[in-house]
C-alpha cells in the first residue's frame, strides 16, 4: 500500500530564505520540499509538493488530492490560515487527514495571526519550529500512515492468524 503524501504551501511562502528571516529563518522553500522529498522516500513514501500564492489553485489542487490517492496532506497556508473559509472547507470536503505546520509560533505574533481557520479541523498543528516543523510533519504523517497500513493488513489477514 502506498504512503502518498501533498505538501502545499501558501502565499508569500516561495519568498523563504529571503523573506523576513529573523521570522521565518533562512531555509528556502525549495530546500524544505528537496528535504522532505528525500525523507518521504527514505521510508517507503512518495510526496507531491505545490506552492501557490493564489487561494483558489491551493484548492484545486486539494480537489484534485482526493482523485490521486494522496493519503495525507501536510499544510502551511501562510496567510490563509487567518482568512479562508473556503481553503477549510475544501480540506473538510476532501476528508484526507492533515497536519497544519507554521514556520513561526503564530501564539505570539500578532492577535489576527493566533486564529487559524483549519486548526480545529486539522490531525495536528505544528508552530514555532521553523523549517523542522515540516521534518516532524512528515515524520508523523510517515508513522500514522505505516500504523495503518499494518492495521490493514493483519484485519485482511485475520482469518489466517493463529492465536
Amino acid at each position: 500500500m502506498a504512503k502518498n503524501l501533498l505538501l502545499l504551501n501558501g502565499p508569500n511562502l516561495n519568498l523563504l530564505g529571503t523573506r523576513e528571516p529573523e521570522v521565518y529563518g533562512s531555509t528556502s522553500l525549495a530546500d524544505i520540499e528537496q528535504a522532505a522529498a528525500a525523507q518521504a522516500g527514505a521510508a517507503g513514501g512518495n510526496l507531491a509538493s505545490f506552492q501557490s500564492n493564489h487561494e483558489g489553485a491551493l484548492i484545486d489542487r486539494i480537489h484534485a488530492a482526493k482523485t490521486q490517492g494522496i493519503d495525507m496532506i501536510v499544510i502551511n497556508p501562510g496567510g490563509l490560515t487567518h482568512t479562508s473559509v473556503a481553503l477549510r472547507d475544501a480540506l473538510a470536503a476532501v476528508a484526507i487527514p492533515f497536519i497544519e505546520v507554521h514556520l513561526s509560533n503564530i501564539h505570539r505574533r500578532e492577535e489576527f495571526r493566533q486564529r487559524s481557520f483549519l486548526s480545529d479541523i486539522a490531525i495536528g498543528v505544528i508552530c514555532g519550529l521553523g523549517a523542522e516543523g515540516y521534518r516532524l510533519a512528515i515524520d508523523f504523517a510517515l508513522k500514522t500512515l505505516i500504523s495503518t497500513i499494518c492495521m490493514q493488513i493483519a484485519y485482511n489477514f485475520r482469518d489466517f492468524i493463529v492465536y
